[in-house]
C-alpha cells in the first residue's frame, strides 16, 4: 500500500479568479485495493454482531468512545514506530479535516448504529446500512460527477431492497425509531466518506485514520457524558462476552478494518469503496442468525437478496469505468 499523492490545487483563470477545481484523477483498481476491500467486506460484516453483544451490558456511546480512542492511540503509536514521529505531523487544517471526518464517520455514522442496535437486530441494522451508496451517488452527482446508468441501476436495486427492509419497522415488529436512526447514520457516514477526498487531509492515510478515530471516539465519549451514560455504570456488571466483543471491535473492527477503509478512501473510487455496505449485511445476517438466533423473516431475506444483487452491478460497472472517487 502506497501513500497517495496530494491533490492538485484548483486552477485559476487568466483573469486571476478561481475556477472550478480540476476533477480528481481516476483511481485504478489494483490488487491491494481488492485485498483491503475484502477485509472491509468480511470484518466489518462481523462487527455488527460485536456491537450487538457489547451493548448488551455496556452503554452505547461510552463503549463506542472507548473503542475508538483506544484504537486511535494504538494506531498512532504503530505509525510513529514504523514510520517515525514525523509521519504524525500535520497542519492545523489537516488536523481539523481529519477531526471533521472522524466525527461524521464515527460519532454520527457508527455511533448512531451502536445506539440503534440497542433495539434493532444486528442483521437488520447491517442491511439498512445498504442505503449508504445512494447518498454517495447523490453527492457525486451534486458535485459534477455523472455515474453511469448501470451504477444508478445498482442504486435502484438498493432502494428497492431498503423499501422491503423497512417493513419490520413499519409493521411494529421493530422500533421505527431505531430504523430511522440507522438511516441518519448512513447519511452522516456518507458525508464523511465523501468529504475525505475533497478536503486537505493528512497525506498518510494511517495517520489520518488515527486522528479520525481519536476525534470520533472523544466525540462519542462527550455525547455519552451529555446523555448521562456514566451515571449508575457498574463495570463489574459488564459481562465477559461484552468485554470480549469490545476487544474484538478495537482490534479487528478498528485497527484492521477501519485503517483498510481509510486507505481505500485515498486509493480507490469511492463508489467502489461504498459497495461494502451491500456485502457486510450478508455476513452480519448470517452471524446474527447463527450466534444470536436472530429471526430470518421474509423481508430480511428478500431485501437482503435484492441489495446483494446491487453490489455486483456497481462493482462490475465501476471496475470497468475506473471512475474518480
Amino acid at each position: 500500500m502506497t501513500t497517495p499523492a496530494p491533490q492538485k490545487p484548483p486552477r485559476a483563470t487568466d483573469a486571476g479568479t478561481a475556477a472550478e477545481p480540476a476533477p480528481p484523477a481516476p483511481r485504478h483498481v489494483t490488487g491491494a485495493v481488492w485485498v483491503a476491500l475484502g477485509i472491509v467486506y468480511v470484518v466489518w460484516g462481523s462487527t455488527y454482531l460485536g456491537i450487538r453483544v457489547a451493548v448488551e451490558t455496556m452503554p452505547p456511546f461510552l463503549s463506542a468512545g472507548a473503542r475508538f480512542v483506544t484504537a486511535g492511540l494504538i494506531l498512532a503509536a504503530l505509525v510513529a514506530r514504523r514510520q517515525g514521529p514525523a509521519a504524525l505531523r500535520v497542519t492545523r487544517r489537516e488536523l481539523a479535516s481529519a477531526a471533521l471526518v472522524g466525527l461524521l464517520l464515527l460519532l454520527g455514522g457508527n455511533g448512531l448504529v451502536v445506539l440503534a442496535e440497542t433495539s434493532v437486530p444486528s442483521g437488520l441494522a447491517a442491511l439498512l446500512v445498504a442505503v449508504m451508496p445512494v447518498w454517495v451517488v447523490l453527492l457525486r452527482t451534486a458535485f459534477g460527477d455523472r455515474p453511469g446508468g448501470a451504477t444508478f441501476g445498482g442504486v435502484a436495486l438498493g432502494l428497492l431492497g431498503l423499501a422491503v427492509l423497512t417493513l419490520p419497522g413499519l409493521s411494529g415488529d421493530v422500533g421505527l425509531g431505531g430504523v430511522l436512526t440507522v438511516l441518519v447514520a448512513t447519511l452522516l457516514w456518507s458525508a464523511g466518506s465523501f468529504s475525505a477526498g475533497r478536503i486537505p487531509m493528512p497525506a498518510d492515510p494511517f495517520a489520518a485514520g488515527a486522528y479520525e478515530m481519536i476525534a470520533g471516539g472523544l466525540g462519542c465519549a462527550l455525547l455519552a457524558l451529555v446523555r448521562g451514560e456514566q451515571r449508575g455504570l457498574d463495570l463489574a456488571a459488564v459481562s465477559t462476552r461484552s468485554w470480549l466483543a469490545l476487544g474484538y471491535l478495537v482490534v479487528f473492527g478498528s485497527l484492521v478494518a477501519f485503517t483498510a477503509y481509510a486507505w481505500l478512501l485515498h486509493s480507490a473510487p469511492l463508489s467502489l469503496v461504498s459497495t461494502y455496505a451491500y456485502v457486510n449485511p450478508v455476513v452480519a445476517v448470517a452471524l446474527g442468525a447463527l450466534v444470536l438466533g436472530e429471526e430470518l423473516t421474509w423481508p430480511i431475506l428478500l431485501g437482503g437478496a435484492v441489495v446483494v444483487a446491487g453490489v455486483f452491478l456497481i462493482v462490475s460497472t465501476e471496475r470497468r469505468r475506473g471512475s474518480p472517487g
